[in-house]
């Protein structure tokens, strides 16, 4: 439903829409058509206008006792890269999981009069905040249920698309049973600790990606709800994550900030704007030990200096660690590794090599990412970082010129 009531709103939507457009987020007619037609700031009525069309704001609509967000408006970049990955078309049937009201118009206009939406969420506050705004804002045809998207999506039928607007660590059998062979699955999937927006094609039994971008969102509630752990050192200061395993002597690090620090440096560069995605992804893909490491920044003394203190890439082997960091020289920056405990200079030499390779082999390349159900025998998945979850063997497969790289299992902890 166009809004026609308020000049200001108008040109704050056609401005976020034509900014979306310029910087290639926007890539189809149709997705900027539903983006200038939907009124996004009647679906985030806690934010200001102006905030609510902030291309890179998300609108948070609950939070928990502990303050933290549980439920959001995403950010309209996001909204607008899931949407192109999903590609809707007129007529489809197609459902979302994580309810908020904007990305259901979103939806509806995409899909047209002769389409379905339904959206989900596990809690009751979400859809009963979607069901009223979305019939306030003449999208009474969306259909809206209070559900843990764990057992699927009720009363659809098969579904040529499916969007999940939350954070997930695991897919479900029900997400791939409803949907159309051929059907589309585009979903946060967060691996090893890393999260990307996958759009998956159904192939059979099999999910297939055909494109992967990166992202972040509130995470699963529910059933499919997963908690990384915590390896705290230095007291609280530094934190290493584990999405998946953890260490087999965790207390062999104790104390190893406190050996000298070794450094090693790549010679690879990128610019200072430059996205490094694929690296990212190749890290976690080849590195049998690693993990992310946080810094409080309350509690942060400078005794380490990651690339990125939230979640910087890093390998863990045995008592020793490395993470990565940077140079800057100019608009450029290097890669370079710190390393610390008895083999200080062997782990942060063994974190340079693979950005070395990275840089020779897959910088221009991106890897196809698979779904299988948990139960497929390890000789009947392709070649590549194979992560074992409750309900999928998520496989990370890279361009046939590195196949040579043995593949190597990461196991879920039971």
């Amino acid at each position: 439903m166009t809004d026609t009531t308020d000049d200001n709103t108008t040109a704050l939507r056609q401005a976020m829409t034509s900014n979306m457009v310029k910087a290639g987020m926007i890539t189809s007619e149709r997705v900027e058509a539903a983006f200038l037609t939907v009124a996004r700031h009647r679906f985030a009525p806690e934010a200001t206008p102006e905030n609510a069309y902030e291309v890179e704001s998300a609108v948070p609509t609950k939070k928990d006792q502990h303050g933290i967000t549980v439920s959001s408006v995403s950010a309209p970049r996001i909204q607008a890269m899931m949407l192109e990955q999903a590609d809707l078309k007129p007529g489809q049937n197609v459902a979302e999981v994580g309810s908020g009201g904007f990305n259901a118009a979103l939806m509806a206009e995409l899909v047209g009069d002769s389409g379905v939406v339904t959206t989900i969420d596990i809690d009751a506050d979400v859809t009963v905040r979607a069901r009223k705004l979305l019939d306030e804002n003449g999208y009474g045809r969306v259909k809206v249920h209070t559900v843990d998207a764990e057992g699927g999506i009720p009363g659809t039928g098969a579904l040529d698309r499916l969007i999940v607007t939350a954070g997930a660590w695991d897919i479900p059998p029900a997400w791939t049973a409803q949907l159309s062979d051929g059907g589309r699955l585009v979903v946060p999937l967060r691996m090893r600790g890393l999260s990307r927006s996958v759009a998956f094609d159904r192939d059979g039994d099999r999910l297939v990606s055909q494109s992967a971008q990166m992202c972040g969102f509130v995470t699963m509630q529910g059933a499919g709800a997963h908690q990384e752990r915590l390896l705290l050192l230095r007291g609280k200061e530094i934190a290493l994550r584990f999405d998946e395993g953890w260490p087999e002597d965790p207390d062999a690090l104790n104390g190893v900030f406190d050996t000298e620090r070794a450094e090693g440096w790549s010679g690879v560069t990128v610019a200072m704007s430059e996205p490094f995605t694929g690296l990212q992804m190749w890290l976690a893909t080849t590195l049998d030990g690693f993990c992310l490491m946080s810094v409080d920044g309350d509690l942060d003394t400078g005794l380490v200096a990651p690339q990125n203190k939230s979640a910087c890439l890093s390998l863990l082997y045995g008592s020793s660690l490395a993470y990565m960091t940077i140079r800057r020289d100019g608009d450029r920056a290097e890669f370079g590794a710190h390393g610390y405990g008895p083999d200080a200079e062997k782990v942060a030499q063994a974190l340079v090599e693979e950005i070395r390779v990275w840089d020779r082999d897959h910088r221009r390349s991106e890897p196809v990412i698979y779904a299988y159900p948990a139960t497929t025998p390890e000789a009947e998945l392709p070649a590549g970082r194979v992560i074992t979850k409750r309900h999928r063997r998520v496989v990370i497969s890279w361009p046939p010129e590195d196949q040579a790289n043995q593949s190597t299992t990461d196991t879920k902890e039971k």
